[in-house]
This record gives structure tokens, sequence and C-alpha cells, in this order.
């Protein structure tokens, strides 16, 4: 079984700065993806910021140039940097990590930016 454990949410004014942790543990033998989705209320799940099998990043185009993901391989953690926040990037984010064919969610941490 694999946990995922996410902090760092928050409320913050627009134009301000988050950073996100994720923390995976247990049985991880091979971790393909791991990255962030976000939720808004009423809406589908969407995908932020992802480090792919090979390594590479994915971003949604709404981010780009304003997060940043990084990781820990050794802590199997991954962080994402938010700056230059918007109202529109309100919503629960949620990490996620996809191994041996398993896609396993973290319990969403809220990000709240006030205009």
């Amino acid at each position: 079984q694999v946990q995922l454990v996410e902090s760092g949410g928050g409320l913050v004014q627009a134009g301000g700065s988050l950073r996100l942790s994720c923390a995976a543990s247990g049985s991880i033998f091979s971790i393909n993806r791991m990255g962030w989705y976000r939720q808004v209320p009423g809406k589908q799940r969407e995908l932020v910021a992802a480090f792919t099998s090979g390594g590479s990043t994915n971003y949604a185009d709404s981010v780009k140039g304003r997060f940043t993901i990084s990781r820990d391989n050794a802590e199997n953690t991954v962080y994402l940097q938010m700056n230059y926040l918007a109202p529109e990037d309100t919503a629960v984010y949620y990490c996620y990590l996809i191994s041996d064919l398993r896609v396993y969610w973290g319990q969403g941490t809220q990000v709240t930016v006030s205009s």
C-alpha cells in the first residue's frame, strides 16, 4: 500500500507564492509518474504538473512560467512551487503517483488565492 501526504496549502493574496509538498511512503517499487492535479467544485480534475517516467516534466498551459515541479528521489517527495498566484488558481490540489499500473492519490490540500 502506498500513502501520499500533502502539505503546504493555505490562503495567499494574488501575486503571492506557496510551496506544496507530497511525500510518498509504503510499498513503492517504481514510480512511473508523480505530480499534481487540481480540482474546483463542479469541474473536472485537471493536471497541473507532473514528472513522467523518463524524468521530463509536463505543465498545464495556465501555469507555465509560474509553477515549478521538483522532486527528491531519495525521499520519494515531490514539490510544487507556485509563484504569481492568481484567484483562478484557487482549488484543491491533489498529489498523485502511478506505480506498477496503480494510481494513488493524496487527500488534497486547499489553495485559496484572494484578489
